[in-house]
Formats: structure tokens, sequence, C-alpha cells
């Protein structure tokens, strides 16, 4: 198929949603589908005030309409609800084009977080964006369950992936990037920002040391709070995945993600991981021998971390392997409403012929 996708998200910005949609798009690639992605590098952008390492994308509306006209889409997903989105969503609707959405951020609960916004206010934004899409995709049951109480409809399952190689456990030859730092070693690693819920993790009276790796606006303020927490900035490539694999826990504090594709990248690397009872981390810890959840989503996290230390690494990392990056993008292809062979191959022609129409108008006058 000739898919075409919409994103506020892409590189160079380093979080989950774009992971998933870099790695999906190479799945599809290797699939035989090509993958049109529309993103911001391709505009004029602004940082996004209070969180300046995201850029959001302007006038987009003409320039992605043309993108739609040359690509001639089978299959149309929009997998974010910035600009970029709402241009796509727009030529969507005005076209009577079938497209796809997916719910990536707990939006509502994110903007209340930085915004004296009401969370009904981000909910009917959300319910209004996703309404016409034929297919929400949403990465798990308890995400699906939220939605579908908030008045969300056609809501679709979408798995998440982790790559077991470049994600896995640390050989006895290999250093020990914490070298000198007192164990054991407890990790986050994720955007430092207000909707991570960090300082739960940071204000924890546990053993060892606090690593925090990652970029953003909190960065500055919670390393001069938390001074004995060590604060590594950004790691990606081999830097990143040696983080994972010389911690001895991962802890992830977020209310607010709708997955957690760093729960997994912690996994596949051997190191157990705790967590409060959110989207993501719900559907993945109880049963798997790879993670401990705390009591309930204000208390327990202390003993959560500690009892992951009793966890046994090798089961850890063989939960993490049934998780394959091309399940995911199988998931994607079945998710999606590509338009109807006969009424697609008329629609683009008729559009070819107008535009033809429109060039010659101003001639035969």
């Amino acid at each position: 198929m000739r898919i075409l996708l919409a994103t506020d998200a892409w590189e160079p910005q380093v979080n989950g949603v774009v992971r998933t949609l870099t790695r999906v798009v190479k799945e599809l690639g290797d699939m035989g589908h090509t993958v049109e992605v529309i993103h911001p590098n391709q505009f004029k952008t602004f940082p996004l005030p209070t969180y300046p390492e995201i850029k959001v994308a302007i006038g987009v509306y003409e320039p992605v309409q043309e993108r739609f006209k040359a690509f001639e889409p089978e299959a149309i997903h929009i997998a974010t609800e910035g600009p970029i989105g709402l241009a796509a969503r727009r030529i969507c609707v005005e076209w009577k084009l079938p497209f796809t959405t997916s719910y990536h951020t707990r939006f509502p609960e994110y903007v209340s977080a930085r915004l004296p916004l009401p969370l009904a206010a981000g909910y009917a934004y959300m319910k209004w964006f996703h309404k016409p899409s034929g297919r929400l995709m949403v990465a798990t049951p308890t995400m699906r369950d939220e939605l579908t109480q908030h008045g969300f409809r056609n809501i679709s399952s979408w798995s998440r992936g982790v790559d077991t190689e470049v994600f896995r456990p640390r050989t006895a030859d290999e250093p020990d990037m914490f070298e000198g730092l007192a164990r054991p070693v407890f990790l986050y690693v994720g955007r430092v920002a207000v909707e991570k819920n960090i300082e739960a993790f940071l204000g924890l009276d546990l053993p060892g040391t606090k690593v925090v790796v990652g970029p953003g606006p909190q960065l500055d303020e919670l390393r001069a709070k938390y001074p004995e927490a060590v604060f590594t900035g950004s790691k990606s490539g081999e830097d990143l995945s040696r983080a994972y694999a010389c911690a001895d826990v991962f802890v992830f504090p977020s209310l607010t993600d709708t997955f957690g594709l760093v729960i997994l990248e912690a996994m596949a690397s051997g190191t157990p991981v705790a967590a409060y009872p959110a989207p993501g981390p719900i559907d993945i810890i109880p049963n798997s021998g790879a993670g401990v959840l705390a009591k309930s989503a204000t208390e327990g996290l202390r003993e959560a971390c500690l009892d992951c230390l009793k966890l046994e690494r090798k089961a850890v990392r063989a939960f993490a392997e049934r998780f394959s990056w091309r399940a995911c993008a199988e998931d994607f292809v079945k998710n999606l409403q590509p338009y109807p062979e006969p009424e697609k191959t008329r629609f683009w022609r008729r559009l070819r012929r107008l535009a033809r129409v429109r060039r010659r108008g101003p001639q035969a006058a």
C-alpha cells in the first residue's frame, strides 16, 4: 500500500512516540509498503512554549494538501493532534477520505499538568479531533477502557515492540557505565518534565544512587533540588542501551503516558521495572516476572523498587523477547482503513483532472 503518515512528532525529538513511528515506518518498508511521512522538519517551525525541544510547524495546510495530491495515498494515518495532524484531518474530512488516528499521549492530563486548564477541556478537544477517524489506535487495554469511559469510539489495539538486539543485557566483559556509584542504581530514562512525575521517584528514600537520563525543561530545577541524584542529560544509541543494562532497577513514575516504551527497553536489557499502576505499566507488568507495581497511584513505589531487586534478570529479558516491532507494524496495517480500489482510483483521477482544469482556466480567459 501507499501509506501517508502525518505526525507532529519526529526526529530529532527523542521520545517513545518518535521511536515507535520511525521503527514502524522501517518495518512497513521491509514489508513492501511505501510510506510518505509528513513531519515538522519539512516546514517552518517555532519552539513550543515551556518546551523548546519540541518544534511546532506553522503554515502547513496548503503544503500538506499538495503532499496529499502528489503522493495519492491509499491509506492515511494521523498520529498526533498538533498543526500537521489538524491539517491532515481537515483535508480528509473535506475530501471525504477515510483515515485512522492514534492516541500516544494523555494530552488532557499533559496540558493540565502545565497550564491552568480543566481536564474536561482537553478531552473535549481530543474527542472532537478523533471523532471522524475510522479507527483510533491505542497501545493498551487499559487505555482503551479509559477512553471508552470518556466517550471515544472505534478504538482498536495497536501493540508496541522493542529492539532486543539494541537493548540487551550487559555481558561480563563489558564495562559498567555506573562504576563508582553506590549500588543499587535506580534509573529513570525519559523527558525531564513535570508531566513525567519524576519527583515521585527522586523523593523516595532508597539505598544506592538515583540516576536520571534525558533532557527536558525541568532538568535544571531538579538538578538543583536533588543534588544527590545523578543527571546525565540526553543519551542515545549504545550509551542509552548501556545505561539500561547497567542499572539495577528501572523506575517509571509517570501517570500520563499511554504505554511507556522505555519499560520494554529496560526489560529487554534485563532490568526489572518499578512503576505506578497507570496505563502501560498496569497492562505489562502484572504476572510478568519482569517488574513490580506500586500499590496505588500515589503510594508504594519505594517498596516496588526494593522488590524489583529480588527479580531474576534472565526472566526479565525473556519476557521482553515476546514483543517485536514486526508484530507492531502488522497490527498497524490491520487497523488501517484503505480506500477501496475502484473509489480510490476514481478519486485521485478526478482530483488530477480538476487541477488541470484550474490551471487552464486563466489561460482560457
